[in-house]
């Protein structure tokens, strides 16, 4: 019995998501075809040049956006930012800086203080076998 391995492969807005690129944004022949571990590994080590262009000025997808807004994917969405945006418009919105940029900045330095808080309290817990939960 022979082994033969097969590639792994993915569908194009996989392997967009993995580079953190939009989809829409990538050259035809990337969005039309199908990628491979190793042709996605070329792309992160050695990044042509639209990949670079894409990741410097966008458009961007919404973890990006939000990653560089410093606002949680839902706080986008609640702020009323749907579309992909491209650095300059991100820049602009910081620059700006609304009210409801400020308030999702301020949620989500909460949501992670309770996560700290939350982790920190589990491990306590940990620490001490035989202690009821509370």
């Amino acid at each position: 019995m022979t082994s033969h391995q097969n590639t792994q492969t993915m569908k194009p807005a996989t392997a967009a998501k993995k580079l953190g690129v939009y989809l829409e944004a990538t050259p035809a022949e990337f969005q039309e075809g199908v990628v491979s571990r190793s042709e996605l590994n070329a792309l992160q080590t050695e990044p042509p040049e639209w990949l670079l262009e894409l990741r410097r000025n966008g458009p961007h997808p919404r973890p990006v956006v939000a990653a560089k807004l410093g606002v949680s994917i839902a706080g986008l969405a609640r702020g009323g930012v749907t579309e992909p945006l491209t650095t300059e418009q991100i820049d602009a919105l910081k620059a700006e800086c609304p009210e409801w940029l400020q308030q999702e900045r301020a949620t989500l330095a909460e949501v992670r203080k309770e996560a700290v808080r939350i982790k920190e309290k589990n491990a306590e817990r940990a620490g001490r076998p035989g202690q009821p939960r509370r």
